[in-house]
């Protein structure tokens, strides 16, 4: 066999250098490698470029450089002469800012709304801080007991009684309904005759079985420390139905210190606040009004409108029929409805449909419909987030025995509230924004406010809307974009596990 010959190949000449790699650090690269590497990228870079020199340099001009800082009057604000240009009015902003923030509160009583604003900026740090120790026991302050404090702080008033009264009050007038509703059906020639019967004996058993507690009730108001002796005996209750639930001598001593010491703190503020000696003066909500109103209308939202998602979520989840209909019903119709209608019916039709004397204040009418607008829209948010949960671990928790809620508050929810946290974060900003709708229904807020100011004569400028709307456009981005961003820190720590 012949073997062939092997061909080898020798190159004479050397290999082109390549190019130098393009650089990819610093501002020059930075242009050259995302706005001008392409010629769609340099159009959409000049016309880019063209919008802002149109739109934030007139800004700057106005709202800085030809601005007007200083002044007492319109008179400053105007243009001392032909061609002259005046930006805004700073000065009508500075002679309104009160107006703004505390709407017609009295002037010798904003050190209460003052007091309000820090408790609540206090309460709330150590929530948003990662780290921050007993957040429970904070969370618990802040979602239960400060509410209830900066109620008496904002409107005043006292307490005649604690909750034996409360809950005898509460009982005897539900008992006067149903025997109330039953003579009303029982005297109709209907069918419906025998079933009115029904409820008004139900009613009068009720009473019956309440009059232990009226009858305590009425010794406790006798007395001239009734508001004292009312606690202490909440007190009494609560504390030693605690110990014995937590397991009595055994288990049960620190589940009553902590009773007792909540009381305590509870006594402490009524002393501070003179609750048993009628309080700090009555301010109506008529007279609340800018970013307190605001603040008030965009928070209790915010905070009363999740549970609320949860439970519709849950509910339209449920394989109980009747829940589920009424979930999917009530989701339907809320978010069927604008929220101009809602406050219109909740600040004007309500009244008609309570029974009696019994009335509400109408911010708390306004509130009630804002939280059950908003928690019909978080429902179906947490829902698409209950349906990213896969089937697998809800059956592998039932397996290991876990109940319904436990399976839903320790397996499910953490995870669905996770993966929905931009678009909850979404409806907690429009809903922030939509607060300036309750204006229509006469409650004046930051826009309200705003409207009302502009018609005072002595700043009537050519610049001063411009100015208003500027400065609450300036407060509403604030608030808009704080929540945006910590947000973004929420999802990115909690989602840290899917980080690459």
């Amino acid at each position: 066999m012949t073997e062939r010959p092997s061909c080898a190949f020798v190159a004479e000449q050397l290999v082109p250098p390549r190019p130098a790699p393009v650089r990819s650090t610093g501002i020059i690269s930075l242009f050259q490698s995302r706005l001008l590497n392409s010629p769609t990228n340099i159009l959409l870079t000049i016309i880019s470029v063209l919008l802002l020199y149109y739109t934030l340099v007139p800004s700057i001009k106005f709202l800085l450089i030809d601005a007007v800082w200083q002044g007492e009057s319109r008179t400053d604000c105007l243009a001392p002469g032909a061609g002259q240009v005046v930006g805004a009015c700073w000065p009508f902003v500075q002679a309104k800012f009160a107006q703004f923030v505390y709407g017609f509160y009295p002037e010798p009583e904003r050190w209460r709304v003052n007091l309000t604003f820090a408790l609540g900026a206090l309460l709330m740090l150590p929530l948003l801080i990662p780290r921050a120790p007993a957040k429970a026991a904070n969370a618990a302050v802040f979602f239960i007991a400060f509410p209830v404090l900066a109620y008496f702080l904002l409107h005043g008033g006292g307490l005649r009684g604690f909750a034996l009264s409360w809950s005898a009050d509460a009982l005897e007038a539900l008992a006067g309904s149903f025997v109330g509703a039953g003579h009303k059906l029982g005297a109709s020639a209907s069918f419906a005759a025998p079933l009115g019967h029904a409820i008004a004996a139900f009613g009068s058993a009720l009473t019956l079985a309440i009059a232990p507690l009226t009858w305590l009730r009425d010794q406790i108001q006798s007395s001239a420390y009734a508001l004292w002796i009312d606690l202490a005996g909440t007190a009494a209750i609560t504390s030693v139905l605690l110990f014995l639930l937590a397991g009595g001598f055994r288990n049960g001593w620190a589940a009553l210190l902590r009773s007792v010491a909540v009381f305590a703190a509870i006594a402490l503020v009524m002393l501070a606040l003179r609750l048993d000696r009628g309080g700090l003066p009555v301010v109506d909500t008529r007279l609340w009004g800018g970013l307190l109103v605001t603040l008030v209308v965009s928070v209790t939202g915010i905070v009363a409108s999740l549970p609320i998602g949860i439970a519709l979520a849950l509910g339209r989840r449920s394989a109980i029929p009747l829940i589920r209909i009424f979930s999917v019903a009530f989701i339907e119709f809320w978010r069927g409805v604008p929220l101009i209608t809602v406050l219109f019916f909740a600040t004007y039709m309500l009244p008609l449909f309570l029974p009696g004397n019994f009335t509400v204040d109408g911010l708390v009418r306004v509130l009630i419909g804002i939280a059950l607008f908003a928690g019909a829209y978080n429902a179906e948010v947490i829902r698409g987030g209950l349906q990213a949960i896969p089937r697998g671990q809800v059956e592998a928790a039932s397996a290991l025995g876990l109940s319904y809620w436990k399976t839903n508050g320790l397996i499910v929810l953490p995870q669905a509230l996770r993966h929905v946290i931009p678009g909850l974060v979404n409806s907690f900003i429009a809903l922030f924004k939509d607060t300036s709708l309750v204006s229509i229904v006469a409650l004046f807020d930051l826009l309200g406010q705003l409207r009302a100011s502009l018609a005072d004569p002595n700043w009537s400028t050519p610049t001063t809307l411009f100015t208003g709307f500027a400065f609450t456009g300036f407060i509403y981005f604030v608030f808009c974009f704080g929540m945006s961003r910590y947000s973004l820190s929420v999802e990115h720590r909690l989602n840290a596990h899917r980080r690459h």
